[in-house]
């Protein structure tokens, strides 16, 4: 385009638009970053939710595949300020008994805690922690690529396609070690028996082995203030309070971003789209929502399962067929009784998020998409199963319905914190069919968000893929498919 203002535009400053801007950035073009909100972030911020000094996260908490991530961790975000914590234990699972399945990021220890399934777990799992960053390079891009590690793929590949219950009861003869991959599992928000929710369970323990379950110091908003700041040295500009309703409204650029889902960006975009593709767009199916709940307590919470008060991650869902039956409610549209429950508990590890003395809690259970219940009660009992007296601890909550969560974030409408559905074919085709997603039928518009591949999570990779894909079409330059 002549007479452009800059040579790229990124509509939203959520981890996908931020690492879309440094990338371009980093090759040399100008790029411009529109914000709606006063803050950036998207679904990486930080505020006071409950009471003054309590420092909550809005939507992601624990970040594996952000430390884990082929780009970010190319990037120099610790000098810009980003400082990892890793907690003794990434992953607690409480059950009824009083003890707890953990994920510790040795292999070794966590299979010798799962007793008879020690050799199964070990089997499973350490051929993919120590490929991770060859795997990671594989499934955090589009799935329609020509493999560059096939043998490393080969190895995840047949196990992920399978359904998440039958790959627990074909490697694992315990409940406990079952509920632990169950847990991981249902990351994915799918039935447990639908193919390949085996992949997220395996995707998150491997990567907690490999490089850990971490939480930010001061809070998710540290993960997005530490890109805001590199891309701002790569002369990169960050403009916030300017939501953006049409094309034309945007300034003149060679290539525009947008870190929206797919169905912002239909109706954005409109009739510049053509009709088949602005159809599938605003067609694509939702994953269910989330209801949220963010604690400020008087102490910490009381685990009966000692291991569970060093863990960043709890799962509080119990067994395997729990949580199998809690996922099948969201799933059909129901509400679970005993919801499949995730919890942070990051004061205990960085004392920024809570005055002395005190602690904050995260959690979240699944939902219908755009469901208007209150889970409180719900959650809160799942809690206190787990740690009697727990309820006397609260000092304030602040919560979100499913429906309310696209009130503070546009990308979450619903409570779909995932951009869209995770079922295999979607996975494939995210939006569209295609080896380059990210390119729209209108020259020089592109889709960074987590509605195109890899989907849901803090890594950047949708935006890096995108941004890759505009430099070659609109910029003439090329740069390798995975960072170095």
């Amino acid at each position: 385009m002549k007479n452009a203002d800059c040579d790229a535009i990124v509509v939203g400053s959520g981890p996908n638009g931020l690492a879309a801007a440094v990338t371009l950035a980093a090759a040399g073009c100008s790029v411009r970053v529109r914000e709606a909100n006063a803050t950036i972030g998207g679904g990486a911020r930080s505020a006071e939710l409950t009471l003054p000094g309590f420092l909550h996260d809005l939507c992601s908490a624990i970040h594996p595949l952000a430390i884990g991530s082929p780009l970010l961790r190319t990037l120099p975000l610790q000098s810009a300020g980003l400082e990892w914590i890793q907690p003794p234990i990434a992953l607690a699972h409480p059950l009824d008994d009083g003890s707890a399945a953990c994920l510790r990021q040795s292999v070794d220890e966590t299979a010798r805690s799962l007793g008879k399934d020690e050799r199964a777990y070990r089997g499973l799992m350490d051929p993919l922690a120590r490929n991770w960053n060859q795997l990671a390079a594989e499934f955090l891009q589009p799935m329609l690529h020509l493999p560059r590690h096939p043998l490393a793929l080969a190895g995840f590949g047949l196990p992920a396609l399978m359904p998440a219950t039958l790959l627990a009861k074909l490697c694992f003869k315990t409940p406990v070690a079952r509920a632990l991959f169950a847990g991981l599992a249902a990351h994915s928000f799918l039935r447990l028996n639908a193919p390949a929710s085996a992949a997220f369970g395996l995707v998150l323990g491997a990567a907690g082995h490999a490089v850990g379950w971490p939480l930010p110091r001061g809070g998710a908003q540290a993960i997005s203030n530490a890109l805001a700041a590199h891309l701002q040295s790569l002369g990169g500009e960050i403009e916030t309070k300017q939501r953006v309703e049409s094309l034309e409204a945007l300034p003149p650029s060679r290539a525009i971003l947008f870190d929206t889902t797919c169905w912002q960006l239909a109706r954005i975009a409109g009739d510049k789209l053509p009709e088949r593709y602005h159809h599938r767009l605003a067609n694509f199916p939702h994953a269910p929502g989330v209801f949220k709940i963010d604690y400020a307590l008087s102490r910490p919470v009381p685990w009966r399962a000692e291991d569970c008060r060093a863990a960043g991650t709890l799962h509080l869902g119990g067994t395997m067929e729990e949580i199998a039956e809690s996922e099948n409610a969201v799933a059909t549209g129901r509400h679970p009784d005993r919801p499949f429950v995730l919890v942070a508990q990051q004061s205990l590890f960085d004392s920024t998020r809570a005055p002395e003395g005190r602690q904050t809690l995260w959690a979240y259970c699944h939902v219908p998409h755009g469901s208007e219940r209150d889970m409180t009660a719900a959650i809160d009992r799942q809690i206190e199963r787990f740690a009697p007296g727990f309820r006397d601890c609260v000092l304030a909550r602040h919560t979100a319905r499913a429906c309310e969560m696209g009130q503070t974030n546009a990308n979450l409408l619903g409570g779909d914190i995932n951009g869209g559905a995770n079922d295999l074919w979607h996975l494939l085709a995210r939006p569209v069919f295609s080896p380059a997603p990210y390119r729209t039928p209108l020259r020089g518009l592109y889709l960074c968000s987590s509605s195109t591949p890899p989907g849901g999570g803090v890594h950047g990779m949708c935006g890096f893929h995108a941004a890759r894909t505009a430099l070659r079409d609109i910029f003439g330059k090329r740069i390798p498919a995975i960072p170095a």
